[in-house]
C-alpha cells in the first residue's frame, strides 16, 4: 500500500487527473474559487458524520493534494486501511494516515483506527485549543504568520506552542485509540492489531506520530537539485535497543526463526507466540504486560521549498523497495493521479520476483 502526499505550497488550476506533471508530482494548493476561511472548531465531527464528511478520501483515489491506493496480495484479505483528511481543521490543514492490520482481525482494527483516531486527535486539539486560546484567538490557522497570532506563549515560539500542542494531542489520542479497542465490545483485539503512522501538514509544518512499522519518507531536493529520500520516521521493530531492552525488562522474549533470521519478532514468556514483528501497535493486547506499548513516537519538522512530496507505506512496500527506489518511482509517474498505484504495482512485481513462493506479494 502506497499514500503519497504533496508538500508543494503553490497553487493550481483544475487540471484532469491524466494530465502529466514534472515533480513535485502533486501540487497542492486551491484549485477553482476562493472559499470562505474556517477555524478548528468549525470542522469537529463525530463518528457518525465521517461518511458524509467533504475532502475525506479513504478508498484508492485521488484528492486536492494527494493519491492513495492498495491492493490485495496473495495471502487472503487485504487488511491495510488508509486516510487523507484534507481541512482537517482548517483549509491549511491535512491529515494522512496509513494503518496496517495483523492478526484474525487486523483488519478490522485497521479500519476502526482509520476511523476513530482522527476524531479522537480533533477533539483533544479542540480541548487544548478552548484552554489555551483567548477569544476570537486560535492556535491551529496553518496560514496564520507569527506577527497575527499575537503572544501565544511569552515563554517561547509559535511553533514550540504548536508542536506542544501537537505532541500532547498525539499521546493523548493514541492512547484513548487504544483504551478504546481494549473495551470494544465486538472487536478482539487480544492477537489482533494494527500499526499506525499518522502525519499533519499544516501550513509549512509537519507532525508526524506513530508505532509499528509502517514508514514515512520524504522526496526533496539536495543543493545539486537531485531528489534525494529523507527517511522521516523510524521503523519501529523489536530488534532497536530500546525496544528490546523495554520488552525484556517486561519480560516478554526477542528472536527470530530459523526460517527467517531476519524477522526479530515478539514471544510471550511461557510460550512460543504470537510472534509479532514490531515492538508497537494498537491492540495485541496479550502482550501489552511483556513491553509492547502503543504509545507513539512523535515528530516535527518544518518543510522548505526543497521538499516536493511525502510517500506513506506499509512494510509491503519497504521490504522489497528502498527508499532512493520510491522516490524514484513516485517522481517518475507519468500522472498526478497515478504516483501512488504505480508505487504499489512496481512492489508487487519485486515481491514476485524477490519471494516466488510468498503468500504476501
Amino acid at each position: 500500500m502506497g499514500t503519497c502526499v504533496s508538500t508543494s505550497r503553490s497553487t493550481c488550476s483544475s487540471k484532469s487527473s491524466g494530465e502529466p506533471v514534472t515533480p513535485p508530482c502533486l501540487g497542492i494548493g486551491f484549485c477553482g474559487q476562493k472559499r470562505t476561511k474556517r477555524t478548528f472548531s468549525d470542522h469537529l465531527v463525530t463518528f457518525q458524520h465521517l461518511p458524509s464528511i467533504p475532502n475525506r478520501v479513504f478508498t484508492n483515489g485521488k484528492s486536492r493534494t494527494s493519491c492513495i491506493f492498495t491492493q490485495q496480495g496473495r495471502k487472503g484479505i487485504n487488511q491495510d486501511a488508509m486516510i487523507v483528511w484534507e481541512d482537517f481543521m482548517s483549509e491549511d490543514v491535512t491529515f494522512c494516515g496509513v494503518f496496517d492490520g495483523h492478526g484474525p482481525h487486523g483488519h478490522l482494527v485497521a479500519r476502526k483506527v482509520r476511523d476513530a483516531l482522527p476524531v479522537k486527535l480533533q477533539s483533544l486539539l479542540n480541548s487544548s485549543q478552548s484552554r489555551q486560546s483567548g477569544p476570537g484567538q486560535t492556535c491551529f490557522m496553518g496560514n496564520s504568520k507569527k506577527s497575527d497570532v499575537g503572544d501565544l506563549d511569552k515563554d517561547g515560539s509559535v511553533e514550540d506552542k504548536l508542536s506542544s500542542l501537537w505532541r500532547e494531542a498525539f499521546l493523548k489520542s493514541y492512547k484513548a485509540m487504544d483504551k478504546e479497542l481494549k473495551s470494544h465490545p465486538n472487536l478482539d483485539c487480544f492477537c489482533s492489531g494494527s500499526t499506525a503512522i499518522t502525519i499533519v501538514k499544516q501550513g509549512s509544518n509537519l507532525f508526524m506520530g506513530y508505532i509499528g512499522d509502517s514508514r514515512a519518507i520524504m522526496g526533496s531536493r539536495d543543493s545539486n537539485d537531485s531528489m534525494v529520500a529523507v527517511q522521516l520516521t523510524v521503523d519501529l521493530k523489536p530488534d532497536l535497543p530500546r525496544e528490546a531492552e523495554r520488552i525484556k525488562r517486561c519480560k516478554g522474549r526477542v528472536f527470530a526463526l530459523q526460517d527467517e533470521p531476519e524477522v526479530p519478532r515478539v514471544w510471550l514468556p511461557f510460550d512460543d507466540a504470537p510472534g509479532l514483528a514490531m515492538a508497537r501497535a494498537f491492540g495485541d493486547f496479550c502482550l501489552k504486560e511483556y513491553g509492547v506499548i502503543s504509545i507513539p513516537e512523535f515528530s516535527h519538522r518544518t518543510l522548505t521549498d526543497k521538499d516536493q512530496f511525502i510517500v506513506l507505506a506499509s512494510d509491503g512496500v519497504w521490504d522489497v523497495l528502498s527508499n532512493d527506489e520510491v522516490v524514484e518511482i513516485i517522481s517518475s509517474a507519468p500522472t498526478r493521479a497515478s504516483a501512488a498505484r504505480i508505487l504499489v504495482d512496481s512492489a508487487a512485481r519485486e515481491w514476485k520476483l524477490k519471494y516466488p513462493t510468498s503468500k504476501s506479494g
